[in-house]
């Protein structure tokens, strides 16, 4: 019998999980009983998320696929960075570069995500600042496709909305300690309640001293967040939220060689926690401050009013070595002169190859970054009849953001044995940058942007929303020539029930997104843009059970890709066009007996128009399932447990060294998950990686590897009140 593609597998698996799910006869009562216990959140069909249209509209009347993943539940699965958090989502490929601790990525529909908070970006350059703490938000909201009706200059392939936790008027908080795998000692409170009759504050911190699974790398932390609101009168909330936040840390990613990784060497396979740094210099320590204005006042049930502000200040001090596995991406080792201690030269100017296989050039990179970043985002909503069963709400909005990026650099170059590393042979440049120094980066950007949106409800069944924005970008680079920019975007999309528990839907988005920097030609990048049809069902049966079909078509053009034509394996040049489509399928449930299941599916061809291959490190199907269990221990105890698997398809790379590419096998992980509750008390055990699989995330033609994330087990004790 021959075997079934993975989009037929994945196109049977559509068909047969709504009858899955429906299945079980959940009603909502059912599935919440214990209430008295903990239990882990999953997306109900009438949750509401604001990220898609900035209104509180139900999940089953938003004509596209939105995932929330809620505290408890990332938190459950084991999740310890930004990234970790979208592990189980339909789309997604988290982490696509392995565990990094400079910064958190994810592919969605093949593309990067941008990320944003509150509603506001607030990531506008790499290696400038440092991660989001997961532990400082309620939520995570994920929105597939374009979105730059509502958020300007934003990426194709979707946007990361991170919510802050906010003050409530209800005393209750918790205090934790946590000892894990590296040796992560943590400490994390998170206290809330009211100051008054019409003031609540907030406060979350964790302090954390860890190390990581590459060696010589820390993860050290220290957040603080407070938070207050005013509410004066029950129309008016106002909400200042302040963030302090210090790294100690380094980069986990090594770029080690391909040959000694994924590619044979005769002395063996190089080890996943190797450094090939200079211990105690090289670092990725930040420091970052950031201000928040948030202020709501509803005019009775017709009108409300929303103004957000942000102000964030950044410092980061990134040092390190990497090997150049890019010259020569084939066989990047070289022989030294033992005199010497230099690169051999052969006739023609080249390095004669290292028989053994052993000795590289290492680069060295230092680079000292701050950033600044002002946001504002301000709208009205106003809800009202056009006639019997026609219910609309109108939100038009402008919103401005202001970023500038410094940073200054220096660069040097040695030689090591990559399989015998004489650390101390290493300079340690004084401690601060190679010589000489210059500026990297001095690009001051903003973008100003009006928006207007209407979403239609006819007879509380079929919903439409149309939107247009029309926004405006400059940028100014090295003190050069501005950089002006301006475009409109639209939407629409349609959804409708058309029996009970059945809702199909359509939508075309479009997105604008200017870019920062220049080609290896030295001409600044174009913005790119894009558009996207998609259409898909929404299975409801029940408000614990949710489950989306969708299928898509992303364009995009004037993306930046690696010039395979220099030297330079960092060299970009600007493609005419992108293409990704793909299905997804994604299944929440919430059971009796305190059963929850989330099952994902997806499979994506994105590629570049004409090369009929697919974009390197992208895989084409990835598929995961978690689900948790609760019971009663009697008295006050319970028991939890929960497990998942993940499977991340295989990819492939290509260039000038590999032209038929260089292939990242799949691999799939099993997480688990058991937390007893006693009275206030709980201890609970968290793996990732149960079964320690040793795995590449991506193996790229240019030249290097990025080793996937280890085993990790932490325990954690929480007293709540």
């Amino acid at each position: 019998m021959p075997i079934a593609s993975p989009a037929a597998r994945l196109l049977a698996c559509s068909a047969l999980a709504p009858c899955l799910f429906a299945a079980a006869p959940a009603l909502a009562e059912d599935a919440v009983d214990d209430s008295e216990q903990r239990t882990i959140v999953v997306t109900g069909a009438r949750d509401e998320g604001s990220t898609a249209t900035k209104t509180d509209t139900p999940i089953i009347e938003t004509p596209q696929p939105i995932t929330v993943i809620d505290d408890e539940l990332y938190l459950a699965q084991g999740a310890v960075s930004i990234g970790d958090t979208l592990n189980y989502v339909s789309g997604v490929t988290a982490n696509p570069y392995g565990p990094d601790s400079r910064v958190d990525g994810a592919f969605v529909r093949g593309i990067n995500a941008l990320q944003f908070r509150d509603g506001m970006r607030d990531i506008f350059s790499f290696y400038a600042s440092i991660r989001a703490d997961p532990y400082n938000f309620d939520q995570v909201e994920l929105v597939r496709g374009p979105a730059s009706v509502l958020f300007g200059q934003g990426a194709l392939g979707g946007i990361v909305n991170l919510v802050s936790k906010r003050p409530e008027f209800d005393a209750s908080g918790e205090v934790s300690l946590r000892y894990g795998s590296f040796d992560r000692k943590e400490a994390l409170v998170d206290v809330t309640g009211p100051l008054g009759d019409t003031v609540a504050a907030r406060l979350v911190a964790r302090v954390r001293d860890a190390d990581t699974q590459t060696d010589y790398v820390p993860d050290d932390r220290v957040m603080i967040a407070p938070s207050i609101t005013f509410k004066p009168s029950p129309d008016t909330d106002f909400t200042l939220i302040g963030l302090y936040q210090e790294d100690d840390s380094g980069s986990t990613s090594q770029f080690l060689p391909l040959v000694g990784t994924i590619l044979p060497n005769p002395n063996g396979r190089l080890p996943n926690d190797l450094f090939v740094g200079k211990p105690g210099w090289d670092r990725y320590d930040g420091r970052l401050l950031q201000g928040t204005a948030l202020f709501e006042h509803r005019f009775g049930d017709s009108a409300r009013l929303n103004l957000k502000a942000r102000y964030i200040d950044s410092d980061l001090t990134y040092f390190t070595h990497y090997a150049d596995s890019y010259s020569n991406p084939a066989n990047p080792y070289i022989l030294l002169d033992p005199v010497t201690g230099q690169p051999v030269l052969d006739g023609a100017g080249g390095f004669v190859p290292d028989p053994e296989q052993r000795t590289m050039r290492l680069y060295v990179d230092g680079t000292i970054a701050r950033m600044e970043i002002f946001s504002t985002d301000n709208n009205v909503q106003f809800d009202f009849d056009t006639g019997s069963g026609i219910e609309h709400t109108v939100l038009a909005g402008i919103d401005y953001s202001f970023n500038s990026v410094y940073k200054t650099g220096g660069f040097a170059v040695e030689y090591f044995d990559i399989y015998d590393i004489d650390y101390a042979a290493l300079s340690d440049y004084g401690g601060g940058l190679p010589s000489p120094t210059s500026v990297n980066e001095d690009v001051d950007q903003d973008q100003v942007g009006i928006y207007v949106q209407d979403q239609i409800r006819f007879a509380d069944r079929v919903s439409i929303v149309l939107g247009a924005r029309r926004d405006w970008t400059s940028a100014q680079s090295m003190g050069g020539a501005t950089r002006r920019d301006s475009a409109t975007t639209f939407r629409a999309g349609i959804i409708g029930e058309v029996v009970d528990g059945i809702s199909p839907f359509f939508s075309y988005t479009e997105s604008f997104e200017p870019i920062a920097g220049t080609a290896s030609d030295g001409s600044a990048f174009v913005p790119k843009a894009g558009r996207q049809f998609e259409a898909g069902v929404k299975f409801h049966p029940t408000d614990t059970i949710l489950v989306t079909v969708t299928g898509y078509d992303i364009q995009e053009s004037n993306r930046p890709v690696s010039d395979d034509s220099t030297a330079d394996p960092f060299d970009q040049i600007q493609i005419g066009e992108l293409n990704s489509r793909g299905i997804e399928l994604e299944g929440t449930a919430a059971l009796p007996g305190r059963l929850n299941i989330i099952a994902n599916a997806s499979y994506n061809e994105a590629e570049i128009a004409g090369t009929g291959r697919q974009l390197d490190n992208v895989p084409k199907f990835n598929a995961s399932l978690w689900t948790t269990k609760g019971f009663a221990l009697g008295g006050d105890a319970s028991l939890l447990l929960g497990a998942g698997v993940r499977h991340v398809g295989k990819n492939r790379s290509f260039g000038a060294a590999f032209p038929d590419g260089i292939v990242t096998p799949s691999f799939t992980l099993v997480d688990a998950l058991a937390e007893v509750e006693f009275a206030n008390w709980s201890l609970a055990l968290n793996a990732t990686n149960l079964f320690d699989k040793r795995y590449y995330s991506a193996c790229l033609a240019r030249g290097d590897c990025f080793m996937g994330s280890e085993r990790n087990i932490m325990g954690t004790v929480s007293y709540r009140f």
